[in-house]
């Protein structure tokens, strides 16, 4: 999510006339045991399904569905409000789970209530990221004893806070790991270029993937440091991957337990990106495969590649997804779907066996798309900037 210029805005209009054309993307070639193939994937049009209509949510920004109650989608909206939809009576008024609008700061574009995950074993419990009018709020809300449904907004303990320098590129995905810690991602700090370097700066929270566990308690903090994460000798103990300008959306394939992140560009190339502990994907030396700072002559010894970058011939802020673990669109297995905020092109990307990548282009959507979520069986829904929540599936 990014906030842009007249500029920007006609250069939305001209990709999406231009993307009407079609690109040419490269001919998948799956990695074995993916379950799908190029024929599959050619013969399969997609169209989204509006699932709740009437119904338009207030900046919906994610979707999450919650251990025992399979029937049900948990949307966050970014003014400080989670609600919770019905899949089986989707005309049904969404029931109010969480209003902490009161403390929530989401006066910048890219501020607000921006991460939830429930507790893959408590589901009483809940997790949340948002802003303030100056920090970053990783805060725990259990539910009303009185409506289980419903989380109490006064059982807030407060996990972790950090300093916003800027108000935009605040990340704020969070979700449970295979392993059972919570991953939680934050942005550089914004502005422009990460004028203070935070994402290469490993006393700094800004620009990760922090990792830490909800179960414990330790060292005076509310949580407690996993006892592998990388650099609790040599930098702040939660990092578990740096290097990242605005990591907006990462995901677990259910399947494989891989970590998928897409990184939103500055000016030339978006990324999408395999997190692994310890690494660092390079922001501010390089922008995506592109030497950023310095320009040119970058010293790459060390940075992890992206699987996939694409330029501003395509799009201009990548929204991360999912790989499709569901059972409806059986040849959209093992793909890697994702989309571009400002163009609305849904691509699929697949990784081969050699580490590489190929990518097709699924749907013109039309849409801005904000997020991705999935329900209990593993299908993909998309959150979009008019507050509409669709569902992809077979036309």
């Amino acid at each position: 999510m990014k906030l842009y210029s007249a500029a920007a805005i006609g250069l939305i209009l001209v990709l999406l006339l231009s993307a009407c054309f079609g690109s040419k993307d490269a001919a998948p070639s799956p990695a074995p045991g993916a379950g799908a193939n190029q024929g599959d994937l050619q013969q399969t049009a997609l169209i989204l399904l509006d699932v709740f209509k009437p119904i338009a949510f207030e900046k919906p920004i994610g979707i999450e569905h919650r251990s025992g109650d399979p029937d049900a989608v948990y949307v966050v909206e970014q003014p400080g409000r989670i609600v919770r939809a019905n899949l089986t009576k989707p005309d049904a008024k969404p029931k109010l789970v969480l209003d902490i609008a009161d403390r929530v700061n989401d006066k910048g574009n890219e501020q607000g209530l921006l991460g939830l995950a429930f507790h893959p074993k408590r589901p009483n419990q809940a997790y949340v990221n948002y802003t303030t009018d100056t920090h970053t709020v990783i805060a725990r809300f259990d539910a009303d004893p009185n409506d289980p449904e419903r989380l109490d907004p006064a059982s807030e303990k407060v996990l972790l806070t950090y300093k916003q320098p800027y108000t935009n590129h605040n990340g704020g995905q969070l979700a449970f790991g295979p392993d059972g810690y919570l991953y939680i991602a934050s942005g550089d700090g914004g502005n422009g270029g990460d004028p203070q370097n935070n994402a290469q700066n490993l006393q700094s929270l800004l620009g990760k993937i922090l990792r830490i566990d909800v179960d414990k308690e330790a060292d005076g903090r509310a949580y407690a440091i996993p006892p592998d994460n990388p650099f609790i000798a040599s930098g702040a103990p939660e990092i578990y991957a740096y290097g990242l300008r605005n990591p907006w959306r990462f995901s677990f394939d259910s399947a494989t337990g891989k970590l998928w992140a897409a990184d939103v560009g500055q000016s030339t190339l978006e990324e999408i990106d395999l997190i692994e502990k310890g690494k660092n994907y390079g922001w501010r030396v390089r922008e995506g495969t592109a030497c950023y700072q310095p320009k040119t002559g970058c010293e790459t010894a060390g940075l992890t590649e992206p699987i996939h970058t694409y330029g501003r011939d395509l799009g201009i802020s990548i929204t991360g997804g999912y790989v499709y673990r569901g059972s409806k669109l059986p040849a959209l297995t093992g793909w890697y779907l994702y989309s571009d905020y400002g163009t609305g092109t849904l691509w699929g990307l697949m990784q081969r066996s050699d580490g590489t990548a190929d990518n097709r282009t699924l749907l013109e959507t039309g849409e801005n798309i904000t997020s991705f979520g999935t329900d209990a069986a593993g299908e993909l829904y998309i959150c979009t900037q008019s507050g509409r929540i669709f569902r992809l599936a077979q036309a």
